[in-house]
């Protein structure tokens, strides 16, 4: 394994009972889907819910089963070209875009298939005793990307649901959430200097989140909290989508290309502005952190407020201050019901929603840290060959799992792309008044 890599703490740390409860949250998070919902794909970002209930049980399949259970014969040889996600080492697969054309095997085959690997993954665990670190290190790896599909399965239907003209329900909107205000925003200082940033090596993280490494930060300041819908639907009303003087020329592109007006899911109904959210339409509420704006539309909207973005070192450096105990105490994170996003806590100090309800876009490019090597094999292809073309993103949403939470985590995506829970969070020089 890579220099690079980092492993669990306990080699044993995966067993029989923890994948279960892994998978089985997959399922929960299926469950309220109809059987037509499981089988739609609404752009070539989305993956059908079923191609993802497939996926991460080929991963486990292909991963797990193949390289270290002697005589594991394929469950149908066809899945690998059917259910393989970008793989290049392991061979031919269905393109992304489509998916969802699959409309065999059925649903029903799938959850099949899905029993079966199962079945075999806890006979292997239960037999396999302590593990060697190199499977460890994929049994831990595999969990993690299946949560990883968790949220990328609530980002997705999402998108599906809304969709849908009459903008169906995931699940209702529970009575009892409680609303707040936003607090007026504020910036907290930061002195910068040298940092060290990346995983410390306690605990598994992904591989591009190290080495840990040095940076040099001049001071600099953030926002306490997310931009709201409010602060954001002021931009809008300025004319912010008409105007190209904040835009960078990829996103006013995007802009005339795409027709864009206002985030993913905003629209307006009998005079008035309405979200659609995993809980249906509602009227648009101000106090909410703004979510679904891709990065141009992040920078454009820094622009216009005489402001940045965060570096994701900046970012990194702050939250390891902050203390991810503390960031912890009021995180919004899938909670099995809600998908929601929350405003600001107004008893809170310092920098607050660090973790849950958004990601927050940085002005830093996915590229490797110093000294970053990938895994060897195909799982090499897991984070490194993406690293061009892509933002990071830091801190996690309202669908993030909880054990995915950590100021070193680094997600990414093109700049254009917003139907990921993505939002919003001010940067400045700390001379800038």
């Amino acid at each position: 394994m890579s220099e690079s890599t980092l492993v669990p703490d306990s080699a044993a740390s995966v067993g029989s009972a923890r994948y279960r409860a892994v998978r089985r949250r997959t399922e929960s998070i299926a469950a309220p889907l109809t059987l037509e919902d499981h089988v739609v794909q609404t752009i070539a970002d989305v993956s059908p819910p079923k191609w993802h209930l497939a996926h991460t049980t080929w991963f486990f399949e292909a991963f797990v089963l193949a390289r270290f259970s002697p005589g594991w014969r394929a469950y149908d040889p066809g899945f690998s070209f059917l259910f393989n996600s970008y793989y290049e080492a392991v061979g031919a697969r269905t393109e992304r875009a489509s998916r969802g054309t699959l409309s065999r095997p059925t649903v029903d085959e799938v959850r099949r298939y899905r029993a079966a690997i199962d079945d075999a993954m806890v006979e292997f665990l239960d037999r396999a005793g302590t593990p060697s670190a190199e499977l460890a290190l994929v049994l831990e790896l595999g969990l993690n990307h299946e949560e990883q599909h968790q949220e990328l399965l609530l980002t997705d239907l999402k998108h599906i649901l809304a969709s849908n003209p009459s903008r169906p329900a995931y699940r209702p909107r529970r009575e009892t959430l409680a609303r707040r205000e936003a607090r007026s925003a504020s910036w907290i200082e930061f002195a910068g200097g040298l940092v060290e940033v990346g995983h410390d090596r306690a605990g598994f993280a992904f591989d591009n989140e190290g080495p840990r490494h040095r940076v040099w930060l001049g001071p600099f300041s953030l926002a306490d909290r997310p931009v709201t819908n409010g602060e954001f639907l002021e931009f809008v009303e300025d004319g912010g989508y008409r105007r190209s003087e904040f835009w960078l020329s990829d996103g006013w592109a995007a802009v005339q290309r795409l027709q864009w007006n206002g985030p993913l899911y905003w629209e307006t109904v009998d005079g008035k502005r309405c979200e659609t959210t995993l809980h249906g339409r509602h009227a648009l509420e101000r106090d909410l952190p703004v979510v679904h704006v891709s990065h141009f539309e992040a920078d454009a909207y820094a622009r216009w407020r005489g402001a940045r973005l965060p570096t994701e070192f900046e970012w990194e450096h702050a939250a390891e201050l902050t203390g991810l105990e503390r960031a912890l105490a009021d995180a919004n994170l899938f909670d099995g019901a809600e998908v929601h996003v929350r405003p600001a806590p107004r008893d809170s100090t310092g920098l607050a929603q660090l973790f849950g309800d958004v990601w927050e876009w940085t002005a830093s490019a996915y590229l490797p840290y110093p000294g970053f090597r990938t895994l060897p094999g195909a799982l090499g292809e897991y984070n490194g060959k993406f690293m061009s073309g892509q933002l990071v993103l830091r801190g996690g949403s309202v669908a993030t799992p909880r054990g995915h939470v950590r100021a070193s985590y680094r997600n990414f995506f093109q700049p254009e792309k917003r139907w990921q829970f993505t939002g919003v969070r001010l940067a400045r020089e700390q001379s800038a008044r």
